[in-house]
């Protein structure tokens, strides 16, 4: 038997929008939003700054975010252990003959006809170069 989940608020609304108290205005944040929005300015500026910069106006490669990237993105098709799956084996063992460069270049631009797609328009030649090296060597840490 299979169950139904509704979604949205318990009394039944789901998908309206809430109204203030006798007919007025619904606005939880009139008059605050400016200092919110020069509060989320700042702290995220303070992070891009805090995280040093590789070359100048080119934020400093995030390691934890690329490795994620790896695990999670490519392993959806090369399995969440690089094993294999629907791409093949990306492990050091199985990748070492490759040149750094070579693997930049599948991962930039994909292999045509193949399930491997270009990764060009959604991160840069460094972070793919990085990638490159972290397939390579393998998890050192």
């Amino acid at each position: 038997m299979r169950r139904t989940v509704a979604y949205g608020p318990p009394d039944g609304n789901a998908g309206q929008r809430p109204t203030a108290p006798m007919g007025g205005r619904f606005t939880p944040t009139r008059g605050r939003a400016l200092p919110y929005a020069l509060c989320f300015l700042l702290s995220a500026t303070g992070t891009f700054l805090s995280s040093g910069t590789a070359h100048a106006g080119e934020p400093a490669l995030d390691p934890t975010a690329l490795t994620r990237l790896v695990h999670q993105d490519c392993g959806s098709c090369h399995g969440l252990t690089l094993k294999g799956g629907l791409g093949p084996d990306i492990r050091p063992e199985t990748i070492d003959h490759y040149d750094p460069e070579v693997l930049q270049s599948v991962i930039l631009d994909g292999i045509p006809d193949t399930a491997m797609p270009p990764w060009r328009p959604l991160i840069t030649e460094a972070e793919a170069a990085w990638i490159a090296d972290y397939l390579l060597k393998g998890d050192t840490e």
